[in-house]
């Protein structure tokens, strides 16, 4: 009868379909993500019951969106930003980022934001600056960035325009989050508390700083900041009071190396991307307001310890 079954069960694997290689560790019910990850270069779309349903090949990356139409806007490396269409990996648009003549004589982008009016925007570490380009390539607005020398990987993380027309930018070298006007003054601008804690160098679980990766503007007013090495998200007033404070100790069994990337989803729940903290800890972690785990993440076959961008499809 062992021998049997063994056999029965060898037939089944032969006889599987060829995409049932391409099926991987499920999400949750109702989840379909796409994920990052420059370690293992992959970009990947995995629907709930693990199918992979889509799959790219990138170099490093810092950014990544799902247009309204579908489309993923996101990058091939740090200074090429495209728009494919998934369904046949057509590149609908792309803009290739270049040094300019008052910069640090190298440029990389970390942020880019599809704009309601079509433009799009761009933060160009290294040049300082963010600019807009138009669907043809043109680059139609520009500000300068105030950062005391261009570190062309250092400048910038994420990069936001709010609804009111402002520029939420995560400067990492700094350590502090700036908010600049239409004229590229700064209007406002909170520095990442240490916690009173050490700095310790490094980007693992022992990591720690202020090095911080995600700024946005939540809709009561509030700027929510995924802290990078700082192992935190805080939830910050425009009176720059700390209302909201995700730390590891909050999570049992869940160790903290790099927040990249948060989610806010329509639940009211948090997606967050634990990058850096290896095999031993989620990459994907979804966050209650009351700090509680509400699913977790992991796939080390496909991803490895650069999973820096997520987002759960809704």
């Amino acid at each position: 009868m062992p021998r049997l079954l063994t056999l029965c069960l060898l037939l089944i694997t032969i006889a599987l379909p060829s995409h049932a290689e391409e099926v991987v560790k499920t999400i949750a019910p109702g989840r379909k993500i796409i994920m990052s990850d420059s370690s293992k270069q992959t970009l990947a779309m995995i629907e709930a019951d693990g199918t992979i349903a889509w799959r790219y090949k990138i170099g490093p990356l810092h950014d990544l969106h799902v247009l309204d139409n579908g489309n993923i806007l996101f990058q091939k490396n740090w200074t090429h930003i495209l728009e494919i269409d998934p369904e046949t990996d057509k590149v609908v648009w792309e803009y290739h980022c270049k040094p300019t003549k008052d910069g640090a004589g190298k440029v990389e982008a970390h942020a880019f934001q599809r704009l309601d009016d079509g433009n799009t925007m761009i933060a160009e570490s290294g040049n300082a600056r963010i600019i807009e380009v138009n669907p043809k390539g043109e680059i139609v607005k520009q500000i300068k960035l105030q950062v005391d020398q261009p570190r062309p990987h250092k400048d910038t993380r994420l990069v936001r325009k709010t609804k009111a027309g402002t520029y939420l930018v995560a400067h990492e070298y700094h350590g502090v989050c700036k908010e600049y006007d239409a004229d590229g003054k700064v209007i406002w601008e909170y520095k990442v508390p240490l916690f009173d804690k050490e700095p310790a160098g490094g980007n693992g679980v022992k990591s720690f700083g202020n090095a911080l990766y995600s700024v946005q503007r939540l809709d009561n007013g509030n700027t929510l900041i995924g802290t990078g090495n700082g192992k935190s998200v805080i939830e910050v007033t425009p009176e720059k009071k700390v209302v909201w404070h995700l730390t590891p100790e909050d999570l049992e069994g869940i160790e903290f190396a790099w927040i990249t990337t948060v989610q806010v989803l329509k639940n009211g729940n948090y997606l967050v991307n634990n990058c850096h903290a290896g095999p031993e800890n989620p990459q994907l972690i979804e966050v209650n307001r009351d700090k509680k785990v509400v699913w977790s993440y992991t796939n080390w076959e496909m991803f490895g310890r650069a999973t820096t961008n997520s987002i759960v499809y809704e």
